[in-house]
């Protein structure tokens, strides 16, 4: 990267807001400067960005304006087939009970602490205690194995892992045990005990933290290898919260199905379980993500939110159902590019307005707005939610696309990251402090953003680069097609080859089909003018993805079968 324009780009700020530069930084453990230089904490307090709250103090603010009314309805996984529903005060006292666990097993501020919890009622008492502590929570989701666990405890140096005996089919704390004796620091692994299982004894003082200090630990969003560890301060999240709260129209009124892991970002910031515990609303959390359990739960508890990956919305479009959703207002589907024909069914079949949302977990997030016209809902991923974010489009070069054409997106602002824990992928972080986010892109006019895929997820077949994401959105509006991903394989003559992955959406019927073969996949993107050099070499057709930890189609896993499958033929 060689250079950036000096002008704003549609809604970004201007010269006089653009903070001090303050390049990416190897973050070891992360002290406030580690996490932003000085001059970049001052300018955002100065302007009101940043406020002095903490994460800390989240829970017990909401608790105070917001006390009797409904905060969270669970399943708890300490007793199968119980469901908990905690008042903001029931919900106060359990996190309490948490942080005195952890006082009494050694646990001080300023500690890590990974989360490893279902969408239980526990995750809940565990993450607000550990805040309520002072101490950061090191989210791992429910799918992670012990590679990742071990992992986490050993980058975070985290002093104690908390999760849950079991909880379905996944024995939790098997896997937190074995995770704690390969990391070889000696970790505890504590479990969450179910509300009110053991009532605070001595209340937990106050925690005195830095509101500018590592806050908690996400993950990085991507598909392949083993996560990144994303430090937030509190004040760059909580205003990623607040904003979000503000965009999303939240208020007490607000019932949010959680269905993706509580953990994930998506989930817990945008705006997800603080935005909503912010405004006074209600979290229901489904204990599995299938149609069945969601359609219910939104039925009987007249949820009017919810967030979904695309995966997960294509099957809520295509499953019927008897049940009323009419109290559902706002569906979110974020942590990949929705296809334009599946948005453009929202409306119809749910009955509610689509809200796409594009972010991650290192900061920026974009929103489609509620209000948008539909075309911008159903073709575009919104645009910055906060004024103060600054967004490039740049190609190879570092220099500046034309208007409207496809290149790399680089950000910076005041709730995204200066450099990942352990200053892994340096080269992610420029010196003025934007991030290279990995996405392609193209901006409108009107600032909204067009994701055309990643740029490692290009073809370069033969020297030609094909978009992957362009071949999929089109073999989405294929008849009979419910999902496809498009992959480049190795090939001795192309350097890779272009294959398609489809998954019918009824494989019985789809078996034999001309159009599922090579040539009439091939026929069909033709008629949609396709280039002939990105039409794909191979069709593969497959009754589900291998999926990642989150729900996304896996295009590492699936392109390591098809080799292994190609290799066993040899």
């Amino acid at each position: 990267m060689t250079s950036h324009p000096t002008s704003s780009p549609a809604h970004t700020t201007g010269a006089s807001s653009t903070p001090p530069a303050g390049g990416g930084v190897a973050v070891p453990l992360a002290t406030p400067d580690d996490l932003y230089p000085p001059a970049v904490r001052q300018h955002w307090r100065d302007r009101g960005v940043w406020t002095d709250d903490t994460l800390a103090q989240h829970l017990s603010q909401a608790a105070a304006r917001f006390a009797e009314r409904p905060a969270v309805v669970a399943p708890i996984a300490a007793t199968p087939g119980a469901w908990a529903r905690l008042s903001y005060a029931d919900l106060d006292a359990y996190a309490e009970e948490v942080a005195c666990l952890l006082v009494q097993q050694g646990v001080r501020p300023g500690d890590r602490v990974v989360v490893f919890c279902p969408n239980t009622v526990e995750y809940f008492g565990a993450f607000f205690g550990v805040v309520r502590l002072g101490a950061v929570p090191v989210h791992a989701l429910p799918a992670h194995g012990v590679t990742e666990l071990e992992h986490f405890l050993s980058a975070a140096g985290a002093r104690a892992i908390l999760t849950v005996e079991r909880f379905g089919l996944t024995q939790h704390a098997a896997l937190a045990r074995e995770a704690a004796a390969a990391a070889g620091a000696d970790p505890q692994v504590l479990l969450v005990p179910a509300p009110g299982a053991r009532p605070a004894s001595t209340p937990v003082p106050p925690a005195d933290v830095d509101p500018h200090g590592l806050g908690l630990v996400q993950l990085s969003g991507g598909t392949t290898g083993v996560p990144k560890l994303i430090g937030r301060s509190h004040a760059d999240y909580l205003f990623s919260v607040r904003r979000s709260v503000e965009v999303c129209e939240l208020s007490p009124d607000t019932r949010m199905l959680v269905v993706l892991p509580a953990a994930h970002n998506f989930t817990m910031s945008s705006p997800g379980i603080l935005g909503v515990t912010f405004a006074g609303g209600c979290l229901v959390c489904a204990p599995d993500p299938t149609p069945g359990t969601a359609f219910r739960l939104i039925e009987e508890e007249r949820i009017t939110m919810a967030a979904l990956v695309p995966p997960l919305a294509m099957l809520w479009l295509n499953t019927s159902t008897e049940r009323d959703l009419s109290s559902l207002e706002v569906l979110q589907v974020g942590g990949a590019k929705f296809a334009n024909t599946a948005a453009a069914q929202v409306r119809d079949t749910l009955g509610c307005t689509l809200q796409q949302v594009f972010g991650m977990a290192e900061g920026l997030v974009n929103y489609t707005r509620l209000d948008d016209p539909e075309e911008l809902i159903t073709t575009t991923q919104g645009y910055p939610m906060s004024e103060h974010d600054e967004v490039l489009v740049l190609d190879d070069a570092g220099e500046p696309v034309a208007p409207g054409e496809v290149g790399n997106l680089w950000t910076r602002g005041p709730y995204t990251i200066r450099g990942y824990l352990g200053g892994v992928s340096a080269s992610s972080f420029d010196e003025q402090g934007f991030y290279c986010t990995g996405d392609l892109v193209r901006q409108l006019p009107s600032g909204h953003l067009v994701v055309e895929g990643r740029a490692k997820e290009q073809i370069n077949r033969a020297g030609e680069k094909i978009s992957c994401e362009e071949l999929e959105d089109l073999l989405l509006q294929m008849g009979g097609v419910a999902d496809a991903l498009v992959l480049g394989l190795p090939d001795e003559h192309l350097g890779e080859k272009t294959c398609a992955v489809l998954i019918p959406a009824d494989p019985a019927a789809a078996e034999g089909r001309a159009e599922f073969t090579l040539a009439g996949v091939r026929d069909f993107l033709q008629q949609q003018g396709v280039a002939a050099f990105k039409l794909p070499d191979q069709v593969v057709v497959r009754t589900s993805f291998p999926t990642t930890t989150v729900g996304k189609a896996s295009r590492a896993s699936t392109r390591r079968r098809l080799q292994q499958e190609h290799a066993a033929q040899a």
